[in-house]
């Protein structure tokens, strides 16, 4: 008998928490009660009240409790704990009071269970009745106050501690170590240092856990001499001090003093690697986190989720390493993380920076759960590859939207040009009173400056003050580059002054505004100030500074920038700060020097910054240059004709007609010939325009557009290029072609048919109207547009004399 009893009881114990053996648990009950076991061995009942409490099922455990005829404290506290768990909080408390006697377990699980369910105002109040508090009360509630950012609440209560004598009146290092993390939560450096001094004072002796949330205290807040000191002081550092004060170097960019302490450590567990490659993630040195997390498998090293989360985010920094993450992605499939939320989300992000989003989506679809973090990542990956169509399903289809989810569709439409669905997707936020916050805002007043709704973005900001984020820096720097860009650009600079300027963004805004508006010399004035205010200029203030440069002709004060760039503010200048001194030389007419920093690049131009030197080259008659500067061209983009019309200008300026026109003949090819007639389009090739009723050779693309005023007989009117005579004519159809006073090419045909416009690149114009039809076209629209032309000598014909430039 004694042997069955021991035996069903540790079976009875090995069942405790398992749900899926609650058939067993019960069938072992039956047995108990057939052998009257439960009214003689008191631990029996409260095991198996145990048992079925630890599975949820609260009807048994409260029914054996019942049937009980002894009870002892172990019994109460178990079906109190019990009815915590379950959410009961009502039921626990009706126990916890009909309880005879109650020691400090009973007291600390009601609190605790109060506490974890939010219910503050109810844990307080039992808190209150406790006689005789202990640390773990005192923590509980401590510790429910922070959580909840109650940070006031959690400081009065904590001056109010009073421990028994058994404590002699020290403090808890436990509940020491909670008030600490929550001044780190809160920032609150001021309210740690007292606690930190009252820790000093009292001679608390610093353990792992205390020693560890001051050092984490310090490195947050940026006081990285005290946390080195208190790291120091503490008996036993563990892991997560040395993360702690790694990750507070890493805040403050000091890499150097991260990477000194982690080679200080002998054995870095899992947790400190990944500080510091993250540490050099979030400081833009990828190379170094990729080259750390090597070292790291090389010393047998096993990386965990947060390990290959951050290696990814290094490899989408890099942006051009996608064979390398896809080699992390099999490594991650191979070790069971690649399913993880936090890594799913970090390939998917990799795979849509790396130049890839098809791998993203196709990785998306292969997982089986779709939670509301990554729903939030493959909206961003469909919004930055411009499938915004996407990215609304993907939106619409998801029940728990969070906030995140409502701001990525804002900043979507507001990059991708959709600037109205923005605003009608913040209305519905504002109808079904969705929580907004700061990039919310930033967002929507964005999409106002797009459309430079003065009215609407001035209601948006209305708003702001309602919920209290008027004064906040991003929302305030979105209103600058509103009010700019609507043309207020001293409603701008207003705000701009009475703002409290914490980084370089609001100056960037600012001197950004005042550049688009095209008031170069305040730009450097303003720059003048951000220096002597102590904002240490980017990337994207040297660009406008350069630009603004450009566009007022100062090029020794852009040479100057531009140099000083890297000596002394140590930014290497990007393409486009290239670009813009490129502009400004070749404007200047500084054409060698161009070319010359051109060559120095570390990277290619491409065919938009040649263009601007190849047009100074026809403005100046540098032939030699030009076509230089020309072949590059057609060398980046052979389908460019740009390059072939600027260079036959060059060869006009200087005289050598037979150059211009070999130029253009040898390179113009057939184009797309496109005609809308009543509604329907017809397509066709090889210089032909097929209609209803004739069949007419034309020269370009041309398109049907309004009835044109009728022409009583066939005038002969020549186009040529600006530089050069090059006159379209066709004889045997009677096409004419002609130019209106907005400097529209239209080809008109005699015989029955449409009237056609030719769309034509626009260097190539009409210069001759011998019967006055061009007075007599006041009324013609036509926009045009830069087409492909085709190469027929019957088309197109050389005439030398007699013409004047139409302007």
């Amino acid at each position: 008998m004694d042997y069955d009893l021991r035996y069903y009881t540790q079976l009875l114990q090995s069942y405790n928490g398992r749900q899926n053996s609650i058939n067993q648990v019960k069938q072992i009950h039956l047995l108990f009660l057939k052998r009257g076991i439960l009214n003689s061995v008191l631990s029996i009942g409260n095991r198996l009240i145990q048992v079925y409490a630890n599975c949820g099922i609260m009807r048994d455990a409260a029914k054996v409790f019942d049937e009980m005829p002894q009870r002892n404290c172990f019994s109460w506290n178990t079906l109190i704990e019990g009815f915590m768990k379950s959410g009961n909080i009502n039921k626990s408390l009706e126990v916890f009071n009909a309880m005879p006697f109650r020691d400090d377990f009973s007291w600390n699980v009601v609190i605790s269970g109060c506490v974890k369910s939010g219910e503050l105002g109810l844990a307080r109040m039992v808190f209150n009745e406790m006689p005789r508090k202990n640390g773990i009360a005192w923590n509980s509630m401590l510790h429910g106050y922070a959580r909840r950012g109650c940070l006031p609440e959690a400081l009065r209560l904590f001056k109010d501690m009073n421990f028994d004598g058994a404590e002699s009146g020290k403090r808890d290092p436990f509940v020491l170590a909670t008030m600490v993390g929550a001044c780190t939560d809160m920032m609150a450096l001021g309210c740690g240092k007292q606690i930190h001094a009252r820790i000093i004072i009292d001679g608390v002796e610093f353990d792992t856990v205390l020693g560890s949330s001051i050092v984490n205290l310090y490195s947050k807040c940026g006081e990285l001499d005290n946390a080195k000191h208190v790291f120091k002081l503490t008996k036993e550092a563990d892991d997560f001090s040395l993360s702690a004060l790694i990750t507070g170097y890493a805040n403050v960019g000091k890499m150097d003093d991260a990477r000194r302490t982690f080679d200080s450590i002998a054995n870095p567990c899992v947790v400190v690697w990944n500080s510091l490659i993250s540490g050099y993630v979030a400081n833009d040195q990828p190379i170094e986190a990729l080259a750390l997390f090597n070292m790291m498998r090389n010393k047998d090293y096993k990386p965990d989720c947060s390990t290959f989360a951050n290696v990814l985010n290094a490899c989408s920094s890099i942006g051009g390493a996608h064979e390398y993450g896809r080699q992390l992605h099999n490594h991650a499939c191979k070790v069971g993380v690649s399913t993880d939320v936090v890594v799913a989300c970090s390939l998917i992000d990799m795979y849509s920076k790396c130049g890839n989003p098809s791998k993203a989506c196709k990785f998306f679809d292969e997982l089986e759960h779709h939670d509301t973090v990554l729903l939030n990542s493959m909206i961003n990956v469909y919004c930055n590859c411009g499938r915004l169509q996407d990215a609304k399903q993907i939106f619409d289809s998801m029940q728990d939207k969070s906030l995140i989810s409502w701001n990525s569709m804002l900043v979507a439409f507001s990059h991708n040009s959709c600037p109205l669905s923005a605003l009608d997707l913040f209305c519905k936020m504002n109808t079904l009173e969705v929580r907004m916050d700061k990039y919310s805002f930033a967002s929507v007043i964005s999409s106002c400056a797009s459309i430079s709704s003065l009215r609407f973005g001035e209601q948006v900001f209305a708003r702001t003050i309602v919920v209290g984020l008027e004064a906040d820096l991003i929302v305030c720097t979105s209103l600058i580059d509103f009010y700019c860009k609507c043309g207020f650009i001293n409603l701008g600079r207003k705000l701009f002054d009475e703002m409290v300027k914490f980084d370089e963004a609001s100056w960037n805004s600012m001197l950004t505004g005042y550049a688009t508006n095209g008031q170069g010399m305040e730009v450097l004035d303003l720059f003048a100030s951000m220096k002597h205010a102590g904002v240490q200029p980017n990337v994207v203030t040297f660009t406008v500074l350069l630009s603004a440069c450009s566009h007022c002709g100062l090029i020794e004060e852009a040479r100057k920038w531009f140099y000083m760039m890297k000596s002394e503010y140590k930014i290497e200048p990007e393409y486009e700060h290239y670009s813009c001194m490129v502009d400004l030389l070749a404007r200047a007419g500084c054409l060698e020097e161009a070319i010359a920093l051109i060559r120095q690049m570390p990277f290619n131009a491409d065919a938009s910054m040649l263009s601007s030197i190849l047009r100074r080259c026809v403005a100046h008659g540098n032939k030699n240059l030009g076509r230089e500067v020309a072949e590059l061209m057609i060398h980046l983009d052979p389908e460019n004709s740009s390059a072939y019309v600027q260079l036959s200008g060059i060869f006009a300026t200087s005289g050598d007609w037979d150059g211009s026109t070999e130029e253009i003949l040898g390179t113009w090819r057939l184009g797309e010939l496109v005609v809308s007639l009543n509604h329907s389009v017809t397509t066709c090739w090889s210089g032909r325009l097929v209609t209803a009723k004739t069949a007419k050779p034309v020269f370009g693309m041309v398109r049907l557009r309004k009835s044109m005023l009728p022409v009583k007989r066939a005038t002969k009117l020549q186009i040529r290029s600006s530089v050069k005579d090059q006159v379209f004519e066709d004889h045997s159809t009677g096409i004419i072609c002609y130019k209106d006073d907005r400097g529209e090419i239209i080809c008109e045909g005699l015989d029955e048919g449409p009237r056609i416009h030719l769309q034509y690149p626009p260097t190539l114009v009409p210069v001759r109207d011998d019967d006055g039809i061009l007075d007599r076209l006041q009324q013609r629209w036509l926009q045009i547009m830069d087409g492909e032309t085709a190469n027929s000598s019957d088309l197109l014909k050389k005439s030398c004399n007699g013409f004047n430039t139409l302007h």
